[in-house]
């Protein structure tokens, strides 16, 4: 048997990591602070929804040609460039004087974007040794965490202590120190092989990875939910520690990713999923009664594990259910469907509190979860009747078949 390297924590691993984190963090930096940007050239509240949905449409019709552009051009070519386009979008906004102009800017950024979280994802997995690939993506997502937690407080901490100017040429600096981490990500000879694919089309959606797109789906439903209404929420219930409770729930998920990813790797999803998604049905219980600060953070700290352990499962799920040249393909489809449930979740949870109370949303994100708990035990009772030996998916065949090469 042929020894291979086994190792996660390589430079170019760690260039990855980090220059992904700095993609979202300055992501997560404009959410707070762009609409503000908005209302400062004139906007009004539907001009704010329209910045924001345009730049998701962008990123979600963008990726389905992420698989295509990889066989034609290297990745890492497109990853730096993706970056680039993120760098000088951000240091663009500034520049806008109307919403037309910021529009278009939001176009070429949300395309960026829907580049980078694909190639950044794809790439993560083709550094990190196979066997090992469920810890590898568990590290990789938690940098995401750390950056998604701490964002909006730069961004608005930024806007308090300077101006719009310093906050996008800010973030346009950060961006470039991303595209330089980028430049010094080595990929291994194998991974240049596999984009070599004539026959590569553009997929809306990689039809191997519905099952688990669904279920991501259904995750991004709930995570619309606490993001989108929570701040409205403890309003109504009187609780004022939003900000700690989005940093419980980051600590939260940071946490079970160290240990969840080396699960997967071993077992599969079928240990992820189910606990997870009993832990998330946990945490928005409680999170619906609660009635003191208490409640409230052992809330964030149940949804936290719940959250923080599905997300990189499905993904290197996905990931696992495809060839290795047909990753782009998997990453499209995943997070185009975590997306369409973050927005569509958003939208109809609003109808929800707009009848009833933001309490109610709660009650549905509840059952959402309760779904996909169901889902899940549906498919592993299917793929028992069909291949007894595959009870924890897929996964196994997979794993089988890498360890046989």
């Amino acid at each position: 048997m042929t020894h291979t390297n086994n190792k996660i924590w390589t430079l170019s691993f760690v260039f990855v990591v980090i220059s992904n984190s700095l993609v979202f963090m300055i992501f997560e930096m404009l959410l707070p602070t762009l609409p503000l940007f908005v209302t400062e050239i004139g906007g009004g509240a539907s001009q704010v929804g329209l910045v924001t949905g345009i730049f998701t449409l962008s990123a979600i019709l963008t990726r389905p040609f992420a698989g295509l552009l990889a066989s034609k051009i290297d990745k890492k070519f497109l990853l730096v460039l993706g970056i680039l386009i993120n760098a000088l979008a951000t240091g663009a906004y500034y520049l806008s004087s109307d919403i037309s102009t910021l529009l278009i800017i939001r176009l070429m950024h949300g395309a960026g974007f829907g580049l980078v979280t694909t190639y950044f994802a794809t790439l993560a997995a083709e550094i990190v040794p196979k066997e090992r690939r469920g810890e590898g993506i568990g590290y990789f997502g938690v940098g995401e965490t750390v950056a998604i937690s701490v964002g909006p407080m730069l961004g608005i901490m930024t806007l308090e202590l300077y101006d719009f100017q310093r906050l996008f040429l800010g973030g346009m600096a950060v961006l470039l120190l991303a595209v330089v981490m980028g430049v010094f990500v080595k990929r291994a000879p194998e991974g240049k092989k596999l984009d070599k694919q004539s026959n590569v089309k553009v997929k809306i959606m990689e039809r191997r990875v519905f099952y688990p797109a669904i279920l991501i789906f259904l995750v991004g439903i709930a995570a619309g939910g606490i993001m989108s209404f929570f701040s409205l929420y403890a309003i109504e219930k009187d609780f004022s520690q939003v900000g700690l409770f989005f940093f419980v729930i980051a600590l939260a998920s940071f946490i079970i990713r160290l240990i969840s990813g080396k699960l997967f790797d071993l077992f599969g999803p079928t240990i992820i999923l189910i606990p997870g998604s009993i832990f998330s049905i946990i945490g928005l219980s409680i999170l619906y009664a609660a009635n003191s600060d208490f409640t409230f953070f052992m809330a964030a700290t149940f949804y936290g594990f719940g959250f923080g352990a599905l997300l990189p499962a499905i993904q290197t799920w996905c990931i696992n259910l495809v060839d290795e040249h047909e990753h782009e393909d998997a990453m499209a489809t995943f997070f185009n469907f975590f997306d369409f449930g973050i927005g569509g979740g958003s939208l109809i949870l609003g109808l929800v509190a707009a009848a009833t109370s933001y309490q109610a949303i709660y009650i549905v994100t509840i059952l959402v979860y309760i779904l996909f708990f169901m889902m899940y035990v549906v498919y592993l009772i299917v793929k028992k009747q069909q291949q007894p030996k595959e009870l924890g998916g897929l996964y196994g065949e997979r794993k089988n078949q890498a360890s046989s090469h």
